[in-house]
């Protein structure tokens, strides 16, 4: 044995680009997987927590940093656009070096460095820079942790809108808008920490784990014909031994694997890649949008500062909560119910599970119309607070269910499909952040709202049309 400290080869391994997986990671004991679960919790959680944090801070900044209007609702429409762009690269480098650990405390650093960066700027366009290399950091998580999740869980087991409100009191201190960054910093810090200490490396080679045993050879051949003697038996094996030895030996050529990042980007010219991502896109971009107007109609219809504006979210990360809690209860559930249902036979649409219509078809468009009518009236501020969590506790379930459809669907490429339906989620979130603020200016929140809705209706519809035609679409598309 190496006469080595213990703490000393724990702390090369933690260094080891690549660490090897010597064991498949579905078979891990459950309190690692737990352990897993909460390190890409917490990665994934950057992305929603950082672009929103300092939303009840945008009329300081704008004021502080002499910005245009347009500039500083760039800050936030090109972090989710580089949100939507950046993760596909993670996803290609992390399927190209089979590595998922690395990834993301590197991620963890960049997040970091842009995060005290913000802090400390003076310039409205340097902060948008900043803003979307703080985007890149935070993005890893998306589609890497989706990677993760695939690495350890089979199907059947899979089952941020806190910011706002954290940031409503942190710009309250002495360092107003800039103290929401150096949370952000701390909090990249921790992660970090966390990251390297407990998670280990999860990339699952399928074709590796998945082999499957030799088969018994069939009953006919491995007994004795009662018209055989074993002489004779012998006779005919060492026969087939010399035939098998004058067999020409091909030694395959070796493959050679390239980096592509834009092969994600190609998985959308598959059908129900491109509804899925479509669908989530639109309730993710309904929701961002309905997010980005809130500091000036609150401040514009009832007063509000920034610690009140930061509350005001609370309505939103409750629905998020609720959403999160019961569709993770109901996933799986329905999931078997439809399979019993089918004879046992599973298909990967049984994840669009019945509770997604309601969710659908009622609570997301009704919270939207909700948001913008009771504005434009003038109704109680509990209305439109309540509104948005009815409308977000309806988005959750839409975007878990479709994400967890795309890792089911693609097991061994569920970072890059996921990255591709996250690029469509992002486009259409920076275009609707980017209309939404004038098209209230134009012709106000409540037709603005309708807008949303009609929109939110569109998903319905592509939704209905995957569980209906998912599996011929993936046929069709070789899956």
């Amino acid at each position: 044995m190496s006469d080595e400290p213990k703490w000393k080869r724990v702390l090369k391994s933690r260094l080891l680009f690549k660490p090897p997986v010597l064991s498949d990671p579905r078979l891990l004991k459950t309190s690692t997987k737990s352990i897993i679960l909460i390190c890409i919790a917490l990665c994934g959680c950057t992305s929603g927590f950082s672009s929103t944090i300092y939303f009840p801070g945008l009329p300081a900044i704008t004021a502080d940093l002499n910005a245009p209007p347009i500039a500083t609702t760039l800050t936030a429409a090109l972090f989710v656009l580089a949100m939507g762009i950046t993760p596909v690269f993670w996803a290609s480098l992390s399927d190209f070096y089979q590595v998922r650990r690395i990834l993301l405390l590197f991620s963890m650093l960049i997040f970091a460095a842009a995060s005290i960066g913000s802090a400390f700027i003076n310039n409205i366009w340097a902060l948008v820079v900043l803003r979307c290399v703080q985007s890149v950091g935070s993005s890893c998580g998306q589609s890497v942790g989706a990677g993760v999740i695939a690495d350890c869980y089979p199907i059947e087991t899979r089952g941020a809108a806190f910011g706002p409100i954290i940031g409503g009191f942190l710009i309250m201190s002495a360092l107003s808008w800039r103290a929401t960054f150096w949370f952000c910093f701390a909090f990249a810090l921790f992660i970090f920490s966390f990251l390297f200490l407990f998670f280990p490396e999860t990339y699952r080679i399928h074709e590796k784990f998945d082999l499957e045993l030799p088969t018994a050879k069939d009953s006919s051949t491995s007994t004795l014909n009662s018209n055989e003697t074993p002489k004779q038996v012998q006779e005919v094996e060492k026969n087939e031994v010399m035939d098998r030895s004058d067999e020409k030996t091909v030694t395959p050529l070796p493959t050679v694997r390239r980096m592509n990042p834009f092969a994600a980007f190609v998985l959308l010219r598959h059908p129900f890649i491109f509804l899925s991502a479509m669908t989530s896109g639109i309730a993710f971009g309904c929701m961002f949008a309905v997010e980005t107007i809130i500091p000036e109609l609150y401040e514009k219809h009832y007063g509000f500062n920034s610690w009140q504006t930061g509350l005001s979210y609370l309505g939103a990360g409750v629905g998020n909560l609720f959403g999160s809690m019961i569709g993770g209860m109901l996933s799986d559930k329905l999931l078997l119910r439809s399979r019993k249902l089918r004879g046992g036979r599973a298909i990967v649409e049984d994840r669009l599970t019945a509770n997604l219509w309601p969710c659908c078809f009622i609570f997301i468009p009704f919270g939207i119309l909700l948001f913008g009518w009771s504005i434009e009236y003038r109704l109680s501020v509990w209305a439109p607070i309540v509104a948005f969590g009815i409308q977000t506790f309806g988005m959750n379930q839409i975007m878990t269910s479709t994400s967890a459809y795309l890792v089911d669907a693609m097991p061994s490429r569920g970072a890059s499909a996921t990255a591709a339906a996250n690029l469509v989620r992002m486009v259409l979130a920076c275009a609707l952040t980017l209309a939404a603020n004038p098209m209230v200016a134009s012709i106000g929140a409540g037709y603005t709202c309708v807008f949303l809705a009609a929109l939110s209706a569109i998903a319905c519809a592509l939704l209905v049309l995957l569980k209906w035609k998912g599996e011929k679409l993936r046929a069709w598309s070789g899956f």
